[in-house]
């Protein structure tokens, strides 16, 4: 190889090179000898906001590594996904965009994001310098052997769709396998395996273990079968199991009475409350799947703490979307309430974040691919939505920061889970959701007087001046993010369908 010989070149050419030399260690990518940081990033599917043992909404659900998480970092209070369905969710994870950008917003078997376009955070780490791994659930099209494996990563473990709780079929780099035992246990032991035995340790690395669980049908391991057996499902805050659907629009008593938008039938304006507790058993089944996952969390900690790489990683643990435990009789998510759209979000960087600290600020799942992307060293690409969080990390009040977030919704086909297509804009005060529906009302929440979103407001003049405001700040937010549902495959289908 030849070497290069700095001292024998012009001085102009010297002054281009201290330039260019000056360009790349402000971008990160000559950082002085300095270590790079290594990142652990585990996603859960379904879990809701409130399901964790620090937040004290279930007394007797325990989730003790995912709290020494929490007092060990950062716990970001108001946490979103742009649109809260698993593989949207998943695709704006990875390339830091909305759904309507990516591609993916329905789980469709047939459809991965626009890799080209919007370069996943996976590739940008593996072209710096990175080794990387993913091992569990992608959720999009369906592809098989190596044409399974996604863009930017070294090694690959995960499954078609949903996958199955017990001995399912996986793809392990490119090769179809069947396994044997719990599926969180399997991914667990894959991770530890390629953390101590299989990466390039002269490397940094990112893992993604981004599990199966706790998604229905919600199967625990059989050692957890009989936890919080006999025990009672606490009411959810705010009384909103007592939903009656007084002052919401239409389609969600029709929602609730599984009529799919018969416009033949009548149905009340206001329904009965429902005896609570509502889906106990299927709400008990998800927060016993979850005690795995809390598990698995703890073990791999545990092997980065032995290879002595734990405080060089930064650990990120959320949940691809939320779930509703029975908040206003329902379960699953898709919809623009709180339960659905918001997610736990907590990071672990010793060197960066103080212990136990918390974010009220809102964010984003697009943020998450920009926040891995400053963290490494890397310039954020322009194809990139999100804003990195690395600033509200000092702990200091950022003046810059959103004002409010924006979240889409697709109809899609899972009956009796689906709502109209919808976008919401939400603040810190206020909440506005456009249903689309040219015979029925859309939203408005005071989330500080009624964080439950039990009234809604949208027919109250005293709020005429806030519903305009948000319905401004709509048009801004849509043209901020380039939203346009006629890019979007599903509706072109539809329209097509009509004509």
């Amino acid at each position: 190889m030849m070497k290069f010989n700095y001292f024998a070149i012009s001085n102009m050419k010297k002054y281009l090179l201290s330039l260019i030399l000056l360009f790349f260690v402000s971008n990160g990518i000559f950082t002085n000898n300095e270590k790079k940081p290594n990142f652990l990033f585990v996603l859960v599917d379904d879990q809701p906001f409130d399901a964790v043992g620090f937040s004290k909404r279930y007394p007797f659900l325990k989730t003790p590594n995912i709290d020494k998480l929490a007092s060990e970092g950062v716990n970001i209070k108001n946490f979103f996904v742009t649109q809260s369905i698993c593989s949207p969710s998943r695709a704006s994870f990875l390339t830091g965009t909305y759904p309507h950008i990516h591609g993916v917003n329905q789980n469709n078997k047939h459809v991965d994001p626009d890799w080209k376009n919007n370069v996943p955070y996976s590739v940008l780490l593996q072209e710096n310098g990175y080794h990387t791994a993913h091992i569990g659930k992608i959720h999009m099209a369906h592809k098989r052997g190596v044409d399974h494996i996604r863009p930017g990563f070294d090694y690959w473990y995960s499954f078609i769709g949903q996958g199955d709780y017990f001995n399912p079929m996986v793809n392990d780099n490119g090769n179809e396998i069947k396994e044997e035992g719990y599926i969180t246990d399997i991914l667990t032991d894959k991770a530890v395996d390629w953390l101590t035995k299989k990466r390039d340790r002269s490397k940094p690395f990112i893992l993604n273990l981004w599990h199966k669980a706790v998604h229905e049908k919600h199967l625990p391991a059989p050692r957890h079968k009989d936890l919080f057996k006999g025990l009672p499902l606490p009411e959810p805050p705010h009384d909103t199991h007592k939903e009656t659907f007084e002052g919401k629009p239409e389609w969600q008593r029709r929602k609730t009475f599984g009529f799919r938008w018969d416009k033949s039938k009548e149905i009340p304006k206001v329904l009965k409350e429902k005896k609570w507790p509502i889906n106990k058993f299927k709400n008990m089944q998800l927060l016993r799947s979850l005690i795995a996952v809390d598990e698995s969390l703890g073990i791999v900690i545990n092997a980065l703490e032995e290879l002595g790489e734990l405080e060089n990683t930064i650990i990120i643990y959320s949940s691809d979307n939320g779930y509703f435990m029975g908040e206003h009789t329902y379960r699953d998510k898709r919809l623009a309430y709180e339960n659905s759209m918001r997610v736990p979000m907590i990071i672990r960087y010793p060197k960066m974040i103080k212990k136990g600290s918390e974010i009220d600020e809102q964010c984003l799942n697009i943020d998450v691919a920009p926040t891995i992307l400053e963290l490494a060293g890397i310039t954020k690409p322009g194809h990139m939505q999100g804003e990195s969080m690395v600033k509200l990390f000092e702990g200091k009040k950022v003046k810059k920061w959103r004002k409010s977030v924006f979240f889409e919704y697709y109809k899609d086909d899972a009956w009796p889970f689906a709502g109209p297509n919808q976008i919401a804009v939400r603040t810190k005060k206020f909440k506005l959701v456009d249903n689309f529906l040219e015979n029925d009302i859309d939203e408005l929440y005071d989330l500080k007087n009624d964080p439950g979103e039990m009234k809604n407001l949208i027919n109250d003049k005293n709020f005429d001046d806030i519903e305009e405001d948000l319905r401004k700040e709509s048009i801004r937010l849509q043209k901020k993010y380039k939203y346009n549902p006629d890019r979007d495959w599903w509706l072109r289908k539809q329209v097509k369908k009509r004509k």
